[in-house]
């Protein structure tokens, strides 16, 4: 809705960031309870609370360079706070998504519980790998599992998903609260402003840039990444061409709908 509508997406990126703010800003606690999918500016809300729970089920990223925008609703502020320089470049710009396990791995999450409940067992994700740290020399904790394995794990999954028990998720939550009620009220948000204030250093520096540049954005490749995103079910494909339009760029072509429809995917016949 928002391609080529650069004021609308900028009065929309308004009210995101003061939701951001809300929460920085928050006189108490702000617990992130997350399952299913906390990608681009779930993530980037997820990143502004003061702690997360999550089912093993969730998965975690950023979608912007892939879909024609940035992770400039508070990931690029945030993430190098979180994580070393290393890991918060790959993970704003790769687009690759992480496990719930990997987050918990890299620092970002306080719990991590298992959903599914089979036969009165809980079974933690299968298509996960959380029985081996090391593999070949290799980190393999957290990571996703590759090939017949993956397979069966998908199985698993459409066969027991829709019955997943959130016992365990709101258990941890619970227990958090519980545990931060029995805390002198104004030395807990103290604390807490603490270390919130090192993520507003990052966030208020450049929020304001960041809306302006999001808004200018959606005549250009947001308009490609969200329309190829958008169209998927009829062309098949949710990206561009990013080649072709790399070299059409390199071209010095026109942004005009020519160069528009030599890079968005075709309707299937």
């Amino acid at each position: 809705f928002y391609s080529k509508r650069c004021d609308e997406y900028g009065q929309y990126m308004e009210l995101f960031n003061h939701m951001v703010d809300s929460i920085l800003a928050c006189k108490k606690p702000v617990i992130c309870r997350v399952n299913g999918m906390r990608v681009a500016g779930g993530q980037e809300i997820g990143l502004a609370c003061d702690l997360a729970i999550s089912s093993d089920l969730a998965i975690f990223g950023q979608a912007g360079p892939k879909h024609g925008s940035a992770p400039a609703g508070g990931s690029s502020d945030f993430l190098p706070w979180f994580l070393t320089a290393e890991d918060a470049m790959y993970n704003c710009v790769s687009c690759e998504m992480w496990s719930a396990y990997k987050m918990k791995a890299k620092g970002m999450l306080s719990k991590v519980v298992p959903v599914l409940k089979v036969d009165g067992k809980w079974v933690r994700n299968p298509t996960i790998i959380t029985d081996t740290y090391v593999q070949d020399g290799e980190i393999v904790y957290g990571e996703s599992k590759t090939g017949d394995e993956l397979k069966a794990g998908r199985d698993f999954l459409k066969q027991h998903q829709a019955n997943a028990d959130f016992e365990l998720l709101d258990k941890e939550v619970n227990n958090i609260i519980w545990k931060f009620a029995n805390l002198f009220p104004g030395c807990l948000i103290k604390s807490i402003d603490g270390i919130r204030q090192k993520k507003k250093f990052f966030w208020d520096t450049m929020k304001n840039d960041h809306r302006h540049w999001l808004a200018a954005n959606m005549s250009g490749e947001a308009f490609l990444g969200f329309g190829a995103f958008n169209t998927k079910k009829i062309t098949g494909q949710d990206t561009i061409d990013f080649i072709k339009f790399r070299q059409n760029v390199a071209d010095s072509m026109l942004w005009s709908d020519e160069m528009f429809a030599s890079v968005l995917g075709k309707p299937q016949k």
